[in-house]
């Protein structure tokens, strides 16, 4: 009997992995993996619960012999005063110089991972979604201006996303 509860999960994890680009989103072309290597700092978020209660959240991105990216996710319990992180992998959802990948911490499963605006002359932020439900944003610094942050804000309202449930990330 217990085997049948777990079906409707891993349905779930299967048909969110099969999810395409949402609506209104468009992947930054002319992407260099390369320079998005190296560390990001969460700046803010909506909530899901993966990452519930996390402060000091960063992702930091390295290459894999086979051509994957490594994904390494961190950030601080402040509940149980513990850092916490997950291992992860990426790989491109189409040609290597689009910023859509497809991302996995739980073995075959794989989600989307758009990059929709990104700085592209020096990589210093990034807005990145899911799905309709999911919104980031990461900077190479902890801390980032007021100005940044709002345009952040108003480019997820023009796309229809619940900016008013944002999460800023303590980054201190």
């Amino acid at each position: 009997m217990k085997k049948y509860f777990l079906y409707p999960i891993i349905l779930l994890f299967v048909l969110t992995s099969c999810a395409g680009v949402p609506e209104n989103i468009t992947p930054v072309d002319n992407f260099n993996v390369d320079r998005y290597l190296g560390t990001w700092y969460e700046i803010a978020r909506l909530d899901h619960r993966f990452e519930r209660g996390l402060e000091q959240v960063s992702a930091t991105y390295s290459k894999n012999k086979n051509g994957t990216l490594k994904v390494l996710n961190k950030g601080y319990k402040t509940k149980k005063n513990k850092w916490d992180e997950a291992i992860g992998k990426a790989k491109f959802a189409g040609e290597p110089d689009i910023g859509h990948l497809k991302v996995s911490f739980f073995g075959p499963f794989y989600g989307n991972y758009i990059i929709f605006d990104l700085d592209k002359e020096n990589y210093q932020y990034a807005y990145i979604t899911g799905s309709e439900n999911t919104l980031w944003f990461l900077s190479r610094t902890p801390m980032v201006s007021e100005a940044s942050k709002n345009r952040f804000i108003n480019t997820g309202r023009s796309l229809g996303y619940d900016v008013e449930s944002l999460i800023f990330v303590n980054q201190q």
